[in-house]
């Protein structure tokens, strides 16, 4: 199963962390800029340009020791179809080092429609008898509150294509209790019933790691919540935002791990990408800085986790 083999880069790497590749035009040191809007001029096209010779510099000095990257679509999106190009082509790129590649996409639909984003983003398209790949992701974020209808037309490509997704379960955010933390009448919250159903639907695609191909989204912000579903999820594996710029640290996220070490892995975004300039280092060096900070994040989280087996 497709997190048999992320669960496998993790242990061979001893790094129980992914890199989110959010990029915005002020995160890119200016000569990356300069060199593509020469080139394109400050156009859609010299945009993407740009945060792709960033992405490219990035997967470089972690695909050694970061075993997987986490690209959020709206960051391309918005920059239309050569924005999206660039999705196409890091997720590319970053599957060439090496690395185990989630395409934070949160899709969220019903039949032929969430059939065809489960094609797009983790499966292949029919062209009139000839098969393509779009994107080739490893895995995908979802939105599952729609019910299993969402989720089912995704189950078949885990299977068949070794692909995961993640849905979202408890969100790192600070208004995500509006709606998660509500009981229902059988008085359990809403996060720990979307839980239980990541749990149902991955039982029929269990990895030999334990953990099925459907994981779940569980922020660091909310580390008592991470204990609560690690204990009561036994086989479904954690995507958890809210490490470092959202507030959450090493010993919030300690909770989401299983007494090997295993069963989840802790996303940063511009902790890693923007910190050439927390580190005041010249941009030249942007990428040497994030290999830095990603060293500096997967020691700080092992410390408290140890050896992963």
């Amino acid at each position: 199963m497709s997190f048999d083999r992320l669960i496998s880069n993790i242990r061979e790497k001893q790094n129980p962390t992914v890199a989110g590749l959010d990029p915005k035009l002020d995160y890119i040191p200016g000569y990356i800029k300069t060199a593509a809007y020469d080139k394109y001029g400050k156009t859609l096209e010299g945009a993407a340009a740009a945060l792709l010779e960033f992405n490219k510099g990035l997967i470089d000095a972690l695909c050694d020791i970061v075993p997987a990257v986490k690209p959020q679509a709206a960051y391309y999106e918005m920059y239309g179809w050569q924005g999206v190009r660039t999705l196409a082509e890091t997720i590319a790129y970053a599957k060439s080092k090496g690395m185990f590649v989630i395409t934070d996409g949160k899709r969220n639909d019903i039949g032929t429609t969430m059939e065809a984003y489960a094609k797009a983003h983790l499966g292949t398209t029919d062209i009139e008898g000839e098969t393509a790949q779009a994107f080739g992701a490893d895995a995908l974020t979802v939105n599952a509150y729609l019910g299993t209808d969402g989720i089912k037309p995704l189950l078949e490509i885990c299977k068949n294509d070794d692909k995961g997704i993640f849905a979202l379960v408890k969100t790192s955010n600070p208004s995500s209790g509006e709606l998660q933390d509500r009981k229902l009448d059988d008085g359990l919250t809403v996060y720990r019933t979307m839980g239980n159903m990541c749990e149902n639907w991955g039982s029929e695609a269990m990895g030999d790691s334990g953990y099925s191909s459907v994981g779940a989204v569980v922020g660091a912000t909310y580390p008592e919540q991470l204990g609560e579903l690690r204990a009561a999820l036994p086989h479904t594996f954690f995507l958890v935002p809210g490490y470092g710029a959202q507030g959450g640290g090493a010993k919030d996220v300690a909770p989401a791990f299983d007494k090997n070490g295993r069963g989840a892995i802790i996303n940063s975004s511009r902790g890693i990408m923007c910190a050439w300039k927390k580190e005041g280092c010249d941009e030249s060096e942007y990428a040497q800085s994030a290999r830095r900070e990603a060293i500096r994040m997967r020691d700080e989280i092992v410390s408290f986790i140890g050896k992963i087996n």
